[in-house]
This record gives C-alpha cells, sequence and structure tokens, in this order.
C-alpha cells in the first residue's frame, strides 16, 4: 500500500505541477498577477512566498490536483492600480492562451518523457504467437504457434505493446482488418482478413490480446526449484533448491506450468513427489497449505522456479538519437491522444462500457505495477497519464479548461462574453456531471477490488 500512495504521489505530483506551471508561465508572459500556485487541495503543508511577483506557492495535503488563482474582478474588487494586472482585464486571445497552456504543458511533458524513454533504448518483445484460442477472431486466420505478428489494421507492430495499442483502436468497430505475420521459418510475410462486428461492446476488456484470440509465445518452465520459501509446505516436505520435479502422484511433470495447476488444485492434500537430486531419483511428500485466493481455495507450496531463458532474437532493442528520440516523443504522444479521444467518443456512443472508467485507486494500482516493472515502465505510464489529463482537461465541460476555452470561443466569435447567469448555471450542471462521473469511477475501482 505504501508503494502504491508513493507511486501515485510521484506520478501525480510531477503531471499537476507541469499542468498549473503551464497556466502560471503564460499567464506571467501575459502580464496577469498570480496570487497563488497550489500543488494539491486542501490545508497547506507548506508554502513559500516570492519576493519578486507575491505569488504564494503551497504544496497541499490533498494531491489529486492543483490551481492557479489569479487576479480576478470576479472574485472580489480590484485595486485601481492593480486592475491592468488582472485576468478579466486581459483580451479574449490572452484568456484562451492562459487556459489553453495547461493541457498543452501536459502533452510537451509526454514527448519529454517518450523522448527520454527512447534515449534510454527501447527494449520489447516479440509478438510472437503462442496459442490461438478456437472460435475466436484470430481463429479466422491461418496462423500457427511460432508465426509472428508484424500488422494489425494497418498499423505496423513488432512488440506485444504495440499489438495491444493497435486493438485497442479496433474496440466497437464492425469492419474487415488485415492481419500480416511472418510464418515461423520462412521470410515471407502472409496475410489473412478478420471480420469484426461491434467487437468488445459492452464488454470489460482486461486484456485485448487474449480477447482476440491470441496468448504470446513463452518458452518452456522447466520445473527446477530455483528457492525454497522458509516455514512453506515444501519446506517441511524436504524440497531443496536444485531439485528438478519429475513426476506429482505419478503424473509426469514436462514444465512448470503443469507443477503450479497440479498444486493450486490440491489444497491440504498430500502429494508424493519424485525430484531429481544430484543425479538420482528421490521421493518426497508435499501438503499444499490452503489459501484463499478471490475465493477460491488453492493450494500453496512454497516454491520458486528457476526463470527460463528467452530466445534473444525475439528480445528487440532499439536505440535512438537526439532528434529520433525527440520525433519518437511526438509520434507516441499523437497517437495517445488519438487513442484517447477516440475511447472517449466510443464511451459517449456506448460502445465502450462505463465499467471501465477508473479512479484514483486503479491509478495507484497500475503506477504501482508499473514501478515494479522498471524505470522505462513507469515513465510510459506518465506519458500516457499526462496525455490523458491534457485530452480530460479539453472537453468542453464547465469547470474544466475545456468548459473555459468553449465559452472564450464564443466571446471570440460573438465579440461579447457569454452572459455570467448562462455560465453560473452550466458551471453548476459540469460539476454535477464531473462529481456523477467521479462516482462511478471510484464505484468501479472499489468493485475491482
Amino acid at each position: 500500500m505504501l508503494q502504491n500512495i508513493f507511486s501515485i504521489i510521484v506520478a501525480l505530483g510531477v503531471l499537476i505541477t507541469f499542468h498549473e506551471f503551464g497556466h502560471y508561465y503564460v499567464a506571467r508572459r501575459c502580464g496577469v498577477k498570480v496570487l497563488r500556485f497550489s500543488v494539491g487541495f486542501g490545508k497547506p503543508i507548506y508554502r513559500y512566498v516570492s519576493k519578486k511577483t507575491g505569488t504564494e506557492f503551497t504544496l497541499a495535503m490533498i494531491p489529486l490536483g492543483g490551481y492557479v488563482r489569479m487576479l480576478d474582478e470576479r472574485e472580489g474588487n480590484v485595486p485601481e492600480a492593480l486592475k491592468h494586472q488582472a485576468f478579466t482585464q486581459k483580451n479574449v486571445w490572452q484568456r484562451i492562451a492562459i487556459v489553453a497552456a495547461g493541457p498543452l504543458a501536459n502533452f510537451i511533458l509526454a514527448v519529454a518523457i517518450y523522448g527520454l524513454v527512447a534515449l534510454l533504448g527501447i527494449q520489447s518483445l516479440a509478438p510472437k504467437v503462442g496459442h490461438i484460442a478456437e472460435g475466436s477472431l484470430a481463429s479466422q486466420t491461418q496462423m500457427q504457434e511460432g508465426d509472428e505478428l508484424v500488422e494489425v489494421a494497418g498499423e505496423a507492430v513488432s512488440s506485444w505493446e504495440e499489438v495491444n495499442l493497435a486493438l485497442a483502436g479496433l474496440i466497437g468497430q464492425t469492419r474487415t482488418i488485415i492481419v500480416r505475420y511472418r510464418v515461423e521459418g520462412l521470410s515471407s510475410i502472409q496475410q489473412d482478413s478478420v471480420s469484426l462486428n461491434r467487437w468488445l461492446v459492452g464488454e470489460k476488456p482486461n486484456n485485448l490480446i487474449q480477447s482476440f484470440g491470441l496468448l504470446p509465445w513463452q518458452p518452456t518452465v522447466v520445473p527446477i526449484i530455483a528457492q525454497v520459501v522458509d516455514g512453506g509446505a515444501a519446506q517441511f516436505g524436504g524440497f531443496e533448491a536444485g531439485d528438478t520435479i519429475e513426476s506429482i502422484d505419478g503424473e509426469a511433470m514436462s514444465s512448470w506450468q503443469q507443477v503450479v495447476k497440479k498444486v493450486q488444485t490440491s489444497p491440504s492434500k498430500r502429494l508424493t513427489v519424485v525430484v531429481l537430486r544430484q543425479g538420482q531419483s528421490k521421493s518426497l511428500f508435499l501438503t499444499p497449505a490452503a489459501a484463499d485466493r478471490n475465493g477460491k481455495v488453492m493450494g500453496y507450496a512454497g516454491l520458486a522456479v528457476v526463470p527460463p531463458k528467452w530466445d534473444e532474437s525475439l528480445i528487440r532493442e532499439r536505440h535512438y538519437g537526439l532528434f529520433e528520440a525527440i520525433g519518437y516523443g511526438f509520434q507516441q504522444t499523437s497517437k495517445m491522444i488519438s487513442l484517447t479521444v477516440s475511447s472517449i467518443g466510443k464511451m459517449l456512443q456506448g460502445l465502450i462500457s462505463l465499467d471501465n472508467l477508473s479512479g484514483p485507486i486503479t491509478i495507484a494500482k497500475v503506477a504501482s505495477a508499473s514501478a515494479d516493472s522498471g524505470l522505462q515502465s513507469f515513465l510510459k505510464f506518465m506519458a500516457y497519464l499526462s496525455v490523458s489529463l491534457g485530452v480530460l482537461n479539453l472537453l468542453p465541460i464547465p469547470m474544466l479548461d475545456g468548459g473555459h476555452l468553449l465559452f472564450f470561443s464564443i466571446e471570440a466569435i460573438r465579440r461579447k462574453p457569454v452572459s455570467e447567469k448562462i455560465q453560473g448555471v452550466a458551471y453548476r450542471v459540469g460539476a454535477s456531471l464531473l462529481f456523477a462521473l467521479m462516482a462511478v469511477a471510484i464505484f468501479n475501482d472499489i468493485a475491482r477490488l
């Protein structure tokens, strides 16, 4: 839990700071006096007042947002000597620039993070097919185990991550797509068509690759024990690191997956296990401990396996120069913006269920999981979250930056501002909508727990 909290504070802290700095920087360039720059809401835990500008910089207790408070005639009387520094005294184009600067800062940050990832070097796993589920969309093709995907619906793919992104863009669609793949052992590229019919409409796709009918290829994990957990059932059974499990209750075990399945389905049951130790077979007894996993009782032995060696040809590593990395940053950010906008549109059309909305709990869990996976994974998560924050803030909903931009755009066209009465009603409606969406997102988070 501490890691979840720390990961989300770091991620959101950086993204919110950049977002608000965008507003702050452009406001200062336009001559607007900034009264407060706050990261977080609620009671401040740190304060600093700039002697040069008089701006109060604060760090507040609730790190789920932030704000820049500017001198504004709508919030109270402004002294005559300071009126020229008020936000409301600036022309409509300056106000549009100030409001748009926050989301734009998020997009710039995403470009920078993706560029940094490219400079560090991108390592990925080639999309080699391990299994194709019967009756699935993938089964419409002639692909076989060992073939490698190279293109999905016009999107070139060289990793499972890219396959996942290509499939994400297909949710809710009804059309025929082309899947291209390299046949194992050959250099030739084959292609087949796949018919989609409102794919995954109304469903909660936890794994798009699996939903399409594919499982990534994995090397066979030989059941050689790497570690025996202290106090676990295996230690009491006399197992040692280096033992190779040959059979359980007379059933030959050729892979670790078989061992795991057998143990998990045998809680509190005494098993006879034959292991190979220093060239000799030895019979041991194992009684897996019973553990509750999501309401289901499963067996647990307390063993860790020696990790398999991957075929180095499947591990792709790409390195970029400075300018190539910047180009990659723009390309990935553009792709993520397009995917996010498309997903929101499909949600409004009812093609994607509201069950897919996520709140702070899920974001914290994903942040923690990405941090566990390494720096590159955490940086990619932050970049995507920055894109999402930028896109969501541009939605034309009052209370969000997009709502302000909508009113200012109308003002630019009509050459007079929208009446305060209409704006007040719109803000109340917008606030209600945002609170409702947040309630749904938090409900979904709790349901997933």
